[in-house]
Protein backbone atom coordinates (compact mmCIF):
# COMPACT_ATOMS: atom_id res chain seq x y z
CA UNK A 1 0.00 0.00 0.00
CA UNK A 2 1.13 3.15 -0.84
CA UNK A 3 1.81 5.53 2.42
CA UNK A 4 0.44 9.30 2.66
CA UNK A 5 1.44 12.06 4.52
CA UNK A 6 0.26 15.60 4.75
CA UNK A 7 2.13 18.70 4.49
CA UNK A 8 2.86 22.19 3.67
CA UNK A 9 4.94 23.06 0.44
CA UNK A 10 7.54 26.10 0.58
CA UNK A 11 9.28 28.25 -1.70
CA UNK A 12 8.71 29.00 -5.06
CA UNK A 13 10.30 26.40 -7.02
CA UNK A 14 8.98 23.72 -5.24
CA UNK A 15 5.28 24.76 -5.28
CA UNK A 16 5.58 25.68 -9.14
CA UNK A 17 6.92 21.90 -9.56
CA UNK A 18 3.99 20.79 -7.56
CA UNK A 19 1.28 22.64 -9.56
CA UNK A 20 3.46 21.13 -12.93
CA UNK A 21 3.73 17.78 -11.87
CA UNK A 22 0.65 17.41 -10.42
CA UNK A 23 2.39 14.44 -7.44
CA UNK A 24 0.89 16.70 -4.66
CA UNK A 25 -2.87 17.04 -4.06
CA UNK A 26 -2.29 21.09 -3.26
CA UNK A 27 -5.33 22.65 -1.85
CA UNK A 28 -4.44 25.97 -1.06
CA UNK A 29 -1.89 28.41 -1.71
CA UNK A 30 -1.26 31.36 0.67
CA UNK A 31 0.78 34.16 -0.78
CA UNK A 32 2.40 37.06 0.87
CA UNK A 33 0.58 40.26 0.10
CA UNK A 34 2.92 42.51 -1.77
CA UNK A 35 5.15 39.71 -3.08
CA UNK A 36 6.80 40.28 -6.66
CA UNK A 37 7.33 37.37 -8.64
CA UNK A 38 4.56 34.98 -7.42
CA UNK A 39 2.03 35.67 -10.78
CA UNK A 40 3.69 32.57 -12.20
CA UNK A 41 2.14 30.52 -8.95
CA UNK A 42 -1.28 32.50 -9.11
CA UNK A 43 -1.56 31.81 -12.89
CA UNK A 44 -1.10 28.41 -12.71
CA UNK A 45 -3.13 27.72 -9.31
CA UNK A 46 -6.32 29.34 -10.82
CA UNK A 47 -5.97 27.46 -13.85
CA UNK A 48 -6.18 24.42 -11.48
CA UNK A 49 -9.20 26.10 -9.29
CA UNK A 50 -6.54 26.31 -6.75
CA UNK A 51 -7.54 28.48 -3.79
CA UNK A 52 -5.17 30.81 -3.54
CA UNK A 53 -5.35 33.34 -0.30
CA UNK A 54 -3.18 36.44 0.33
CA UNK A 55 -1.77 37.05 3.83
CA UNK A 56 0.66 39.80 5.71
CA UNK A 57 3.94 38.71 5.71
CA UNK A 58 4.48 37.87 9.38
CA UNK A 59 1.26 35.66 9.28
CA UNK A 60 3.05 33.61 6.70
CA UNK A 61 6.53 33.54 8.75
CA UNK A 62 4.14 32.54 11.66
CA UNK A 63 2.79 28.97 9.89
CA UNK A 64 6.24 28.79 8.14
CA UNK A 65 7.70 25.41 8.79
CA UNK A 66 11.26 25.86 7.13
CA UNK A 67 11.29 29.59 7.52
CA UNK A 68 12.03 30.09 4.03
CA UNK A 69 8.75 30.57 2.55
CA UNK A 70 9.96 33.01 -0.23
CA UNK A 71 6.66 34.80 0.23
CA UNK A 72 4.54 31.72 -0.53
CA UNK A 73 2.94 28.21 1.08
CA UNK A 74 0.89 25.45 -0.67
CA UNK A 75 -0.94 23.65 1.84
CA UNK A 76 -0.47 19.99 0.25
CA UNK A 77 -3.51 17.48 0.81
CA UNK A 78 -1.26 14.29 0.53
CA UNK A 79 2.12 13.44 -1.11
CA UNK A 80 2.49 9.77 -2.76
CA UNK A 81 5.32 7.60 -2.20
CA UNK A 82 5.91 5.59 -5.16
CA UNK A 83 5.91 1.29 -4.83
CA UNK A 84 9.04 -0.45 -5.29
CA UNK A 85 7.27 -1.72 -8.70
CA UNK A 86 7.22 1.79 -9.62
CA UNK A 87 10.44 2.28 -9.92
CA UNK A 88 11.66 -1.54 -11.18
CA UNK A 89 9.13 -0.87 -14.34
CA UNK A 90 10.76 2.28 -16.01
CA UNK A 91 9.92 2.91 -19.41
CA UNK A 92 13.19 3.15 -21.13
CA UNK A 93 16.36 0.36 -21.92
CA UNK A 94 18.66 2.33 -20.19
CA UNK A 95 20.38 0.21 -17.17
CA UNK A 96 18.38 0.66 -14.00
CA UNK A 97 19.68 2.98 -11.08
CA UNK A 98 18.57 2.99 -7.40
CA UNK A 99 19.56 4.60 -4.78
CA UNK A 100 18.84 2.66 -1.24
CA UNK A 101 19.13 4.98 2.22
CA UNK A 102 19.69 3.53 5.00
CA UNK A 103 18.16 5.47 7.80
CA UNK A 104 19.16 8.95 6.17
CA UNK A 105 17.81 10.66 9.55
CA UNK A 106 18.52 14.88 8.50
CA UNK A 107 15.71 15.99 6.12
CA UNK A 108 18.90 18.30 4.55
CA UNK A 109 20.15 15.22 3.66
CA UNK A 110 17.41 13.96 2.09
CA UNK A 111 16.50 16.85 0.52
CA UNK A 112 19.86 17.31 -1.25
CA UNK A 113 20.09 13.84 -1.89
CA UNK A 114 16.98 13.97 -3.84
CA UNK A 115 17.91 16.94 -5.86
CA UNK A 116 21.56 15.09 -7.16
CA UNK A 117 19.03 12.06 -7.88
CA UNK A 118 16.93 14.40 -10.27
CA UNK A 119 20.12 15.72 -11.61
CA UNK A 120 22.09 12.47 -12.52
CA UNK A 121 19.35 10.45 -13.78
CA UNK A 122 18.39 7.75 -11.25
CA UNK A 123 15.38 6.18 -11.89
CA UNK A 124 14.41 6.15 -8.05
CA UNK A 125 14.80 5.74 -3.87
CA UNK A 126 13.83 4.09 -1.45
CA UNK A 127 14.04 4.83 2.33
CA UNK A 128 12.99 2.83 5.30
CA UNK A 129 9.49 3.53 7.37
CA UNK A 130 10.88 3.92 10.17
CA UNK A 131 14.02 5.66 12.07
CA UNK A 132 14.87 7.52 9.15
CA UNK A 133 13.58 11.19 7.47
CA UNK A 134 10.52 10.76 5.11
CA UNK A 135 9.07 13.53 2.61
CA UNK A 136 7.98 16.63 4.39
CA UNK A 137 8.23 20.72 3.92
CA UNK A 138 11.76 20.58 4.26
CA UNK A 139 13.10 18.01 2.68
CA UNK A 140 10.67 19.72 -0.33
CA UNK A 141 11.98 23.25 0.06
CA UNK A 142 16.11 21.73 0.15
CA UNK A 143 15.20 19.25 -3.24
CA UNK A 144 14.37 22.14 -5.15
CA UNK A 145 10.76 20.83 -6.63
CA UNK A 146 12.73 17.73 -7.28
CA UNK A 147 10.35 15.53 -5.41
CA UNK A 148 7.86 16.36 -8.19
CA UNK A 149 10.12 14.18 -10.56
CA UNK A 150 12.03 11.68 -8.30
CA UNK A 151 10.01 8.04 -7.47
CA UNK A 152 10.86 7.51 -3.54
CA UNK A 153 9.71 3.97 -1.95
CA UNK A 154 8.93 3.93 1.62
CA UNK A 155 9.19 0.35 3.07
CA UNK A 156 9.60 -1.65 5.78
CA UNK A 157 12.87 -3.11 4.95
CA UNK A 158 15.93 -2.21 2.79
CA UNK A 159 17.16 -5.70 3.36
CA UNK A 160 14.46 -7.11 1.67
CA UNK A 161 14.49 -4.79 -1.00
CA UNK A 162 18.30 -5.96 -1.44
CA UNK A 163 16.91 -9.75 -1.55
CA UNK A 164 14.96 -8.68 -3.75
CA UNK A 165 17.15 -6.76 -6.25
CA UNK A 166 19.63 -9.35 -6.32
CA UNK A 167 17.00 -12.12 -7.43
CA UNK A 168 17.01 -9.21 -10.36
CA UNK A 169 20.86 -9.41 -10.93
CA UNK A 170 20.64 -6.01 -9.59
CA UNK A 171 24.74 -5.09 -8.57
CA UNK A 172 24.10 -3.97 -4.74
CA UNK A 173 27.17 -1.46 -3.85
CA UNK A 174 26.97 -0.32 -1.01
CA UNK A 175 29.90 3.20 0.09
CA UNK A 176 31.66 2.95 3.28
CA UNK A 177 35.04 4.01 4.22
CA UNK A 178 37.59 1.21 3.22
CA UNK A 179 35.97 -0.04 0.18
CA UNK A 180 37.01 -0.32 -3.87
CA UNK A 181 38.26 3.17 -4.92
CA UNK A 182 34.80 4.31 -7.17
CA UNK A 183 37.42 5.04 -10.19
CA UNK A 184 38.48 1.52 -9.76
CA UNK A 185 35.17 -0.16 -9.15
CA UNK A 186 33.07 -2.01 -12.32
CA UNK A 187 29.59 0.39 -11.94
CA UNK A 188 27.92 -0.56 -15.09
CA UNK A 189 25.04 -2.11 -15.57
CA UNK A 190 22.07 -2.44 -13.09
CA UNK A 191 22.82 -0.92 -10.02
CA UNK A 192 21.73 0.01 -6.62
CA UNK A 193 23.88 2.17 -4.36
CA UNK A 194 23.38 2.08 -0.70
CA UNK A 195 24.05 5.45 1.18
CA UNK A 196 24.22 4.75 5.23
CA UNK A 197 23.33 7.00 8.07
CA UNK A 198 25.13 10.09 8.46
CA UNK A 199 26.82 9.23 11.65
CA UNK A 200 26.63 5.09 11.91
CA UNK A 201 27.08 4.64 7.86
CA UNK A 202 25.90 1.56 6.77
CA UNK A 203 24.29 -1.30 8.87
CA UNK A 204 26.75 -4.24 9.34
CA UNK A 205 23.72 -7.03 7.85
CA UNK A 206 23.07 -4.47 5.24
CA UNK A 207 26.51 -4.04 4.55
CA UNK A 208 26.92 -7.57 4.41
CA UNK A 209 24.25 -8.45 1.48
CA UNK A 210 26.06 -5.91 -0.61
CA UNK A 211 27.80 -7.17 -3.48
CA UNK A 212 30.27 -4.49 -3.64
CA UNK A 213 31.95 -1.79 -0.69
CA UNK A 214 33.24 1.16 -2.96
CA UNK A 215 34.39 4.71 -1.36
CA UNK A 216 35.96 7.79 -2.52
CA UNK A 217 39.87 8.61 -2.56
CA UNK A 218 40.37 10.80 -0.20
CA UNK A 219 43.41 13.03 0.47
CA UNK A 220 42.51 16.06 3.12
CA UNK A 221 42.67 16.22 6.66
CA UNK A 222 39.26 16.13 7.45
CA UNK A 223 38.26 12.54 6.91
CA UNK A 224 34.86 12.47 5.83
CA UNK A 225 32.23 13.73 3.72
CA UNK A 226 27.99 14.63 3.88
CA UNK A 227 25.91 11.86 2.90
CA UNK A 228 24.23 13.68 0.13
CA UNK A 229 28.09 15.08 -1.09
CA UNK A 230 29.26 11.32 -1.26
CA UNK A 231 25.94 10.26 -2.68
CA UNK A 232 26.49 13.05 -5.24
CA UNK A 233 30.01 12.15 -5.83
CA UNK A 234 29.45 8.31 -6.49
CA UNK A 235 26.48 8.70 -8.43
CA UNK A 236 28.47 11.16 -10.40
CA UNK A 237 31.15 8.41 -11.12
CA UNK A 238 28.43 6.01 -12.25
CA UNK A 239 27.37 8.24 -15.19
CA UNK A 240 30.87 8.81 -16.39
CA UNK A 241 30.98 5.15 -16.44
CA UNK A 242 27.86 4.81 -19.23
CA UNK A 243 28.79 7.90 -21.03
CA UNK A 244 31.98 5.66 -21.77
Amino acid sequence: ALRISIMQIEGRNPIKEALSQGNCKISKIYISKGAHDLQQIIDLAREKGIRVEFLDRFKLDKISETKHHQGAIAISEDFHYSSLEDILNKDNDSPLFILLLDNIEDPHNLGSIIRVAECLGVDGIVIPSKRAAEVNSTVIKVSAGATSYVKIAMVNNINDVIRKLKDNFVQICCADMGGESIYKANLKGDIALVIGNEGSGVKHLTRQLCDKIVAIPQFGKVNSLNASVACGIICSEIVRQRLN
